[in-house]
């Protein structure tokens, strides 16, 4: 299952990739009503699966309608801002699927799987800001660009050191201490 849906989500995505130019308003109606239909489709598989399988299943099909919708409008009207929207609905489809994954787990092991999930959607996401302020057009281009990657690696560095003191939590105490004073030390928290 997993498998067809992830071909349908490169299918659609190659689609929309392969084209340079921008769509027409008829070119860009037609793609998003497919989208629709394929989006429509995994979703109506997703009914034969049951419990967690199902939400996870659910997660994925919205998730790549999402980032479809997202690269259809940067294709029928292209800028910087729509492809970061792009990279952000990416990094939001793979958090909400990771999400939906870390409930088959309990305790530590859950907790920690979503603070790694976290981290790796503001990761893409802080990536996503950098990669607009080097392509937009800026008279201080490069003042704009160390900007974001300043902002982009403490959120980085926030959200890594969160994950890092989480899988802490699993130990106790001088072990528990040590990992701590380590991800503290790795990180630059006080």
């Amino acid at each position: 299952m997993k498998t067809k849906l992830s071909m349908l989500t490169l299918a659609v995505s190659c689609a929309f990739a392969g084209h340079a130019m921008a769509l027409t308003k008829a070119q860009y109606k037609t793609q998003k009503e497919s989208v629709e239909a394929a989006y429509k489709s995994a979703k109506e598989k997703c009914a034969a699966l049951n419990a967690n399988a199902k939400d996870i299943c659910r997660a994925e099909a919205k998730g790549a309608e999402k980032v479809a919708k997202a690269e259809l409008a940067a294709q029928y009207k292209p800028s910087p801002g729509r492809d970061k929207k792009v990279r952000d609905a990416k990094a939001d489809a793979a958090y909400d699927v990771a999400r939906e994954k870390c409930d088959d787990l309990d305790g530590n092991p859950k907790d920690v799987c979503v603070k790694d999930a976290k981290a790796a959607r503001v990761s893409a996401k802080a990536d996503a800001k950098v990669s607009k302020a080097r392509a937009e057009p800026n008279n201080d281009k490069a003042t704009a660009v160390v900007d974001a990657k300043k902002d982009a690696s403490s959120d980085k560095n926030d959200v890594m050191y969160k994950a890092a003191k989480e899988r802490c939590d699993a130990m106790s105490g001088n072990a528990k201490d040590a990992c701590q004073a380590d991800a503290k030390a790795k990180f630059g928290m006080k």
